[in-house]
C-alpha cells in the first residue's frame, strides 16, 4: 500500500494556465521534470525555487479529492474506470476570474467570487469514490489531528480522511508554501499581471478530472491520466 493517489484539476497540459502554473512552481507534473521558473521582480522574491518547492511536488492543481492509499481490495484500473464513470456525470464549470490570495500561510489563486457548483463538483469526488480509499492509520490520523482544526473539520477528517471537504472546501491553485505575510504580498504582486492577462484571454474552465499519483511517501506527484466532464 505504497503508493498514494488523487484526485485534482489542472488544467488542459500547455495551455495557458498550465503554462502559468507549471513554471512558476518550475515543474511539469506530466514528465516530472524540472522546468525554469521565472525570473522575479521582486528582489524579495530571489529565492522562488525555495518558496515554492512544497507545491512543486504536488504539481500545479486544485484539490478535488485529497491523495488517499487504495483499500487492499481495490487497483488501480478501479479507481481509473469509477473516475471515468464519475466524470462522464459532471458538468464542466466555469470558474470565472481568478486572484491571488493569502490562505493562512500560503499563496493560492481562487475564483473572485463564490462558485457553488466546484463545491458540489468536490462533493462528488469525496463521497463518490469514499468507498476505494484506506482508513488513515492511527499514525497520520494522530498527526493530522494534532492540526488546528475545530470540531467539524476534526469529524470530516475521521469519516473522508480529509477537513477541508463538503462545507469546507475551497477551490485553490497552491503557489507558494509557508511564507510571511510580507512575502506573501510579494508573490501576489508579482503574478497580478500574469493573472490578470490570463482572465482576459483564456477565462479557465474546470473541465476535466485528473488522475495524479505518490509513487512513494514523499516522492513528486505525477500526472496519469485526465478524464473530460461529460454531462
Amino acid at each position: 500500500m505504497t503508493a498514494r493517489y488523487a484526485v485534482y484539476f489542472s488544467p488542459a497540459r500547455h495551455s495557458p494556465w498550465w503554462t502559468f502554473g507549471a513554471l512558476w512552481l518550475g515543474r511539469d507534473e506530466f514528465a516530472d521534470a524540472t522546468l525554469q521558473q521565472p525570473i522575479p521582480g521582486q528582489v524579495e522574491l530571489a529565492d522562488l525555487s525555495s518558496i515554492t518547492a512544497e507545491p512543486r511536488r504536488y504539481g500545479f492543481h486544485a484539490t478535488l479529492k485529497a491523495p488517499f492509499h487504495l483499500t487492499g481490495g481495490h487497483t488501480f484500473d478501479d479507481l481509473a474506470v469509477r473516475m471515468q464513470a464519475l466524470a462522464k456525470t459532471l458538468k464542466p464549470v466555469a470558474l470565472g476570474p481568478l486572484h491571488a490570495v493569502m490562505l493562512g500561510n500560503f499563496v493560492a489563486l481562487v475564483p473572485v467570487k463564490r462558485i457553488d457548483p466546484t463545491a458540489s463538483l468536490a462533493a462528488s469526488c469525496v463521497i463518490g469514490l469514499d468507498d476505494l480509499r484506506a482508513a488513515l492509520s492511527e499514525a497520520d490520523l494522530a498527526r493530522r489531528l494534532a492540526a488546528p482544526l475545530n470540531a467539524r473539520e476534526q469529524e470530516l477528517l475521521r469519516q473522508y480522511g480529509y477537513p477541508y471537504v463538503l462545507e469546507r472546501f475551497r477551490l485553490h491553485f497552491t503557489l507558494s508554501g509557508p511564507v510571511p505575510a510580507h512575502t506573501a504580498r510579494c508573490v501576489i504582486q508579482e503574478v497580478a499581471e500574469s493573472v490578470k492577462q490570463l482572465n482576459a484571454t483564456a477565462p479557465l474552465k474546470l473541465d476535466r478530472l485528473c488522475l495524479f499519483t505518490e509513487s512513494a511517501a514523499g516522492r513528486p506527484f505525477k500526472r496519469l491520466i485526465d478524464f473530460p466532464l461529460g454531462a
